[in-house]
């Protein structure tokens, strides 16, 4: 089948090779460039064992580990995003729509709350709080919240559109509370909650990129068994049946790897909003009806979009970094209104 609603030709030939060559531009450029102006010499001389103790510390502990984990959460981002719009058939899914963003928002805050301000109120400041464990206690909501919202969707025989019902149902409820016990809390300890929240790679180390890393290995391995029952599952559960799938165990597979993906990601640098939403719709757009190639494509652009929205954010920001969660807003926004406007 050729691509006659999206690009022209065969894009399968020259399509992946550009993007892996975005990847790897992008990638060099946000380890070149930075709120430090630092020679290129002495970024290639770090690269290759030698350069400055100064350059050093900067290149390999400050901006290569904050573009690692960039990279591996963006990839799980969009893939969880593709995985939702076409399980649910809903074009305008993403990870906050299954409540994933709101319950990882919510423990963080409990976790905050509890051991910072109950347990040692008189921590002011960044370094005395628990980071380590920010990104568990963000994991484990997010997947709490996907848990409740599939065992209600269950009960009620599992459809897409009730999917997506009890999300907004159940998210709106999560954030409602978060807010509100930040709002209360009125301490200036909330600073790093706020970061958090805005979605963030600020301060993210090699710890972080390897608490990620066997999710988006996970992930990515289990793509090519999962293609089948998520081409299936773009249809109607009647249709898919009809072809010999298991529509209630593929779907429940397929929403708990994305469950997965998502809480994980969001559990490291927050919840970066419309990573899931818009990068698989670029992918789309450039494979066209190639589907085969939205997969790949929708993991090489979930990687660039972090990397440059973060690379953009420190530029833009100097010392006071703009938020990567502010960057990919400002390019949501318009391919939402665009896709509104398109109709379902």
């Amino acid at each position: 089948m050729t691509a006659a609603s999206g690009m022209p030709g065969r894009p399968s030939l020259w399509l992946l090779p550009a993007a892996a060559a975005v990847v790897l531009l992008s990638l060099v450029a946000a380890v070149f460039l930075g709120v430090v102006d630092i020679p290129a010499t002495d970024v290639i001389s770090v690269l290759t064992g030698g350069g400055s103790p100064e350059a050093h510390s900067i290149i390999v502990e400050i901006r290569l580990p904050r573009i690692v984990t960039g990279m591996l959460a963006g990839i799980q981002l969009a893939v969880a995003g593709l995985i939702l719009q076409t399980i649910t058939r809903n074009p305008l899914a993403d990870p906050s729509l299954i409540g994933v963003s709101q319950g990882a928002t919510l423990t963080v805050t409990l976790f905050l709350l509890f051991t910072v301000y109950i347990f040692n109120p008189g921590s002011n400041t960044v370094a005395e709080l628990p980071i380590a464990w920010l990104p568990v206690a963000g994991m484990v909501g997010g997947l709490a919240a996907g848990a409740i919202i599939y065992l209600l969707a269950f009960r009620l025989e599992l459809s897409p559109l009730r999917i997506t019902l009890c999300g907004i149902a159940i998210g709106a409820v999560l954030h409602a509370i978060a807010i509100g016990l930040i709002a209360g809390w009125g301490s200036a300890r909330i600073e790093i909650i706020l970061e958090w929240i805005s979605g963030s790679l600020y301060a993210r180390t090699w710890d972080h990129a390897l608490f990620l890393l066997p999710f988006t290995v996970t992930g990515l391995a289990v793509l090519p068994l999962i293609y089948r029952p998520l081409v299936l599952l773009q249809f109607d559960a009647t249709v898919a049946r009809s072809f010999g799938l298991a529509y209630r165990r593929q779907f429940s597979v397929l929403l708990v790897i994305s469950c997965a993906l998502a809480a994980s990601a969001v559990g490291v640098v927050g919840p970066i909003v419309f990573v899931g939403l818009v990068v698989p719709h670029l992918a789309r757009f450039l494979a066209g009806r190639h589907f085969p190639l939205v997969l790949p494509m929708t993991v090489v652009l979930g990687a660039i979009v972090v990397t440059l929205g973060d690379l953009v954010g420190r530029l833009a920001g100097g010392a006071e970094e703009v938020p990567i969660g502010v960057i990919t807003a400002l390019l949501g926004v318009p391919v939402l209104l665009a896709r509104l406007r398109k109709g379902p």
